[in-house]
């Protein structure tokens, strides 16, 4: 069999345990789809958009620590895939985004549907490689993986032009090895220690670094070891467990001001796998800029994280798994008095997070169907979850335990939540997963969701209809009350749609109803969907809400 440029592409895929791409199909990649069909070991995927299918790879890449592979067509596919691109880039996680691209020789002549794509992804993208010569292909395929993945995981593309993907050439099978992580000398892990058995109000920042393969294991240990308060950074609430007596809280969208008052009094804060980024940091408030008042350590393994903000007293480039397993306490190295901080810490938390007892007007609170889930959702369950307001209540008051995993886009995009869930449901077969989505994200890329009944995969979806785009209409009642404009939606029936999709479906319109809904979707073992008729008026502010 004629072995090609394509064929070499996919043997680097394959080589480094790719076993899965996502897909919406284009004449400019060709080539590449006709060597798909001798690598039955690579799990094709096809989807309806190409926004659906990046958010998949997306989901996917996370999940795995692997690149997620998605493979688009130029012009419109590549412009759709984007959202994927940035979310990535945003979200920390190794992508690889393949364009087919048109004939070489017709590039920069502004060709029918041709893009520079380093022009357009070059500012979002970790690198953008536009081989022209076939023999180029398997190489650039090698680096796009090293890439994706090293440092901060991010987004890589890799632009094929159409006519160098069916050339015969060498088939190479290169393996990616990881660089090697070095770790801060004896010196200064002594002078750390010395710093913890110190400190009296520490603070452990926590971030999806630990997301790696025995990262929430080694943190665990470690926190427990010192008696460590953990906060998890924002939209990281799996990788410590929120029901574990040193969880101290997410560092999000909506920490109220004595939580953020009493982090402010630690005297040593280990920012660990984080970004600092503006979100976990309250506006780069917490610590302050740019020399924060307490000791900081700062640990992430991409020497331009560590220093971009802040000027760390122990800025260390490397594994945050790897310095937390250097870093255990000998024998009678833990002061008392942290337990009257952590008490503290802990009660401000849990007064936070209480679950809610609103009563509504009209339709059900979508915090008592996020409440019912919590408490039915199995310990393996993936919750993914889209962007909106419907979420919040699963950032706040969701004890994530176990090994419940949380898949939300940290870039705030909508449209992830049913193509994460089918991405993890292909990934994660042995766990439930369920998907919580918006009216406004599910018309957005819902149609993905007919993966799930093609393949049978047992994914619940909870979708909150409040006929409106809440989050932003929550924003604009707080700054032109009472002017609606732009945030009111006209909806279709979601749960006939669902029955035309070939799935069960239910319609929960009451608080009687939630019970039962959440408890058969949860036992289903195929494709689920719940509609809730939410109350808009439980969301938004007070002096707004419709009256009765």
């Amino acid at each position: 069999m004629k072995r090609t440029s394509a064929h070499a592409l996919l043997n680097i895929f394959a080589a480094n345990a790719i076993d899965r791409v996502f897909l919406v199909p284009g004449e400019s990649y060709l080539g590449i789809l006709d060597a798909l069909v001798d690598f039955p070991g690579i799990d094709t995927v096809v989807c309806r958009h190409e926004g659906g299918a990046g958010y998949m790879a997306v989901a996917d890449g996370r999940l795995t620590g692997r690149p997620g592979v998605v493979m688009v067509s130029r012009g419109p596919g590549a412009s759709n895939a984007a959202i994927a691109i940035h979310t990535a880039q945003q979200d920390a996680v190794p992508l690889i985004v393949v364009i087919g691209q048109i004939p070489k020789r017709d590039l920069r002549r502004e060709a029918f549907q041709e893009i520079d794509y380093q022009k357009m992804f070059g500012a979002i993208a970790k690198w953008v490689s536009e081989p022209t010569d076939p023999e180029q292909l398997a190489a650039a395929a090698f680096k796009a993986i090293r890439i994706a993945a090293s440092g901060t995981p991010g987004p890589v593309v890799l632009v094929v032009p159409e006519d160098i993907q069916q050339q015969e050439t060498d088939q190479p099978a290169w393996k990616n090895t990881p660089a090697v992580q070095t770790l801060p000398n004896e010196h200064t892990l002594d002078e750390i220690r010395d710093r913890l058995r110190q400190a009296s109000r520490p603070l452990v920042i926590a971030g999806g670094m630990f997301e790696k393969p025995g990262g929430r294991e080694a943190l665990h240990i470690f926190a427990q070891a010192w008696q460590l308060p953990v906060a998890v950074s924002f939209r990281r609430h799996d990788v410590f467990p929120g029901t574990h007596p040193l969880y101290v809280g997410e560092l999000g969208l909506a920490n109220s001001k004595a939580q953020i008052d009493a982090f402010a009094e630690s005297d040593f804060i280990l920012a660990l796998g984080t970004r600092l980024g503006d979100i976990p940091t309250q506006g780069y408030t917490f610590p302050q800029l740019p020399r924060p008042s307490q000791t900081l350590l700062h640990c992430y393994p991409d020497d331009h994280i560590v220093g971009l903000h802040y000027v760390a007293d122990f800025g260390l480039v490397c594994e945050p798994r790897e310095l937390v397993q250097a870093l255990l306490p000998g024998a009678g190295d833990i002061q008392e008095s942290r337990a009257a901080w952590l008490q503290r810490l802990r009660q401000i938390h849990a007064a936070h997070v209480k679950w809610p007892s609103n009563t509504t007007r009209g339709g059900v609170d979508f915090s008592k169907v996020v409440r019912s889930v919590s408490e039915h959702a199995p310990e393996d369950a993936i919750i993914c979850l889209d962007a909106g307001t419907f979420a919040a209540p699963v950032y706040r008051h969701f004890p994530f335990a176990g090994r419940q995993r949380l898949m939300a886009p940290l870039s705030g995009a909508m449209g992830y939540g049913t193509p994460a869930a089918i991405a993890s449901a292909l990934r994660m077969a042995n766990s439930k997963t369920i998907c919580m989505v918006g009216d406004g994200g599910f018309l957005m890329t819902g149609n993905e969701m007919i993966a799930a009944v093609q393949r049978k995969l047992p994914v619940l979806f909870i979708l909150s209809n409040n006929a409106c785009y809440a989050s932003i209409r929550i924003n604009q009642e707080q700054c032109y009350p009472g002017r609606v404009s732009g945030t009111s939606l006209f909806n279709p029936d979601f749960h006939a749609l669902a029955l035309a999709f070939g799935m069960k479906a239910v319609l929960v319109e009451n608080d009687a109803q939630i019970e039962s809904a959440i408890e058969q979707g949860i036992a289903a073992s195929e494709p689920f969907f719940i509609e809730v008729r939410s109350d808009l008026a439980s969301v938004l502010p007070a002096q707004t809400a419709p009256k009765a």
